[in-house]
């Protein structure tokens, strides 16, 4: 049976919303069987020799905690799954065009709980409101699954299924009267965040599955009144909202590069450029990138919790925050799918030290954002330090 929006967003809820204080400390960040992944700790040896071996170990943490998360909760999620099929079947695609062939093949068990997830007939959606805040329910959790499933289809597949046809249809259901996507819930960094990297996900999404642009016909003259818009035009919405789009920070400033890579007349020249110019301007002297450097605490959601600002506040580099894997991968591959060459000097120095921070599990430690228990920043963290080290041609096993 598919599993319902509610559910998804229910486990959501209940993985986050009680209070730090009131959990005992877990003994694992991923456990399901035989399966056991401790606690990411910074107090974690770095790799003895960065090489085939822990590249195949990171990997295996991915597979591996992609796994637990399916057989042992009831949601699709932005820090584990949702990452997981967003990213690894392309870094493993990519690999594979190198003559690098990891162990861990993309996992259909991982893809097989998404597709059951996807609602058995697509329902026009309305807006709700909660403390003055409007959303569509089952927005978020809709273009997470969809971004899976396209990435599958695209990477693994090579073709459109029906099932990955009908989550796109149901997430342009779940768009907002605006046109765009708004991010609704409590903020967990960075990828419950704005609107707008709500919407370049959804975008992603659209541009990922084989031949679903193309299968939309042009939007009819009277889509705009209809109350129930064609999916040309909602396709033709969300393009129009992204074009206008305030940044609420800086980290949306530089999604415009991953979003012009999927919709290229989003984004103007002179947006692109200046992009460009901001990330590279915040690179940090020892080659990285820090994520708390592209926004202030109040700025990366409509509501940010005492909780989540007061962790961030007291983070022990507060003062001076300093580089991070996630950032660092994503400046990293951001820059490279824009045509910067691998040896560029500040490429390079980026991988050097995404090779110098990995750790003897494999992971790439990163504090959490969220709520400073389980670190699953440190999941999506190695994902985007394995893509940028993929893109660099900068692995050999």
């Amino acid at each position: 049976m598919p599993k319902s929006p509610l559910l998804l967003l229910l486990g959501l809820a209940l993985i986050g919303s009680a209070p730090a204080a009131t959990k005992p400390k877990p003994a694992f960040q991923y456990e399901s069987g035989d399966i056991r992944i401790p606690i990411p700790s910074a107090d974690e040896p770095l790799v003895a020799q960065f090489g085939a071996r822990s590249i195949e170990a990171a990997a295996q943490y991915l597979r591996d905690g992609a796994l637990c998360w399916v057989r042992e909760k009831n949601c699709v999620n932005c820090h584990t799954t949702g990452p997981y099929l967003a990213e690894y079947p392309a870094i493993h695609a990519l690999l594979r065009q190198q003559g690098i062939v990891l162990p861990q093949a993309p996992h259909p068990e991982i893809q097989d709980d998404f597709a059951q997830s996807v609602p058995a007939k697509v329902q026009p959606r309305q807006e709700t409101e909660k403390d003055g805040h409007r959303y569509v329910s089952g927005s978020w959790s809709a273009i997470w699954r969809s971004l899976g499933l396209a990435q599958w289809d695209r990477h693994v597949s090579g073709k459109l299924s029906d099932l990955t046809r009908r989550s796109l249809d149901d997430m342009l259901a779940c768009q907002s009267p605006h046109g765009g996507y708004v991010s609704y819930g409590e903020v967990e960094i960075p990828h419950i965040t704005t609107d707008y990297e709500l919407s370049v996900q959804a975008a992603r999404a659209l541009a990922s599955a084989p031949d679903y642009l193309k299968s939309l016909s042009a939007p009819a003259a009277n889509d705009a009144a209809s109350p129930n818009p064609s999916n040309a035009q909602r396709l033709a919405s969300l393009k129009a909202w992204l074009k206008q789009a305030k940044p609420a920070n800086d980290y949306d400033r530089i999604l415009a590069l991953q979003l012009a890579l999927d919709f290229p007349d989003c984004v103007s020249p002179q947006q692109l450029s200046q992009a460009r110019e901001l990330l590279l301007s915040r690179q940090h002297r020892d080659g990285g990138w820090c994520i708390r450097d592209f926004s202030s605490i109040e700025a990366w959601h409509y509501k940010v919790s005492d909780t989540v600002a007061n962790l961030i506040r007291n983070l022990p580099d507060a003062k001076s925050p300093q580089s991070d894997p996630y950032m660092t991968g994503l400046a990293v591959s951001l820059l490279r799918q824009h045509g910067s060459p691998a040896q560029d000097p500040a490429l390079q120095r980026a991988i050097t030290w995404l090779k110098s921070q990995q750790r003897q599990s494999g992971r790439w430690w990163m504090h959490s954002l969220y709520r400073g228990n389980y670190h699953y920043t440190t999941y999506f963290a190695t994902l985007q330090a394995l893509k940028a080290l993929a893109l660099c041609q900068a692995l050999e096993l």
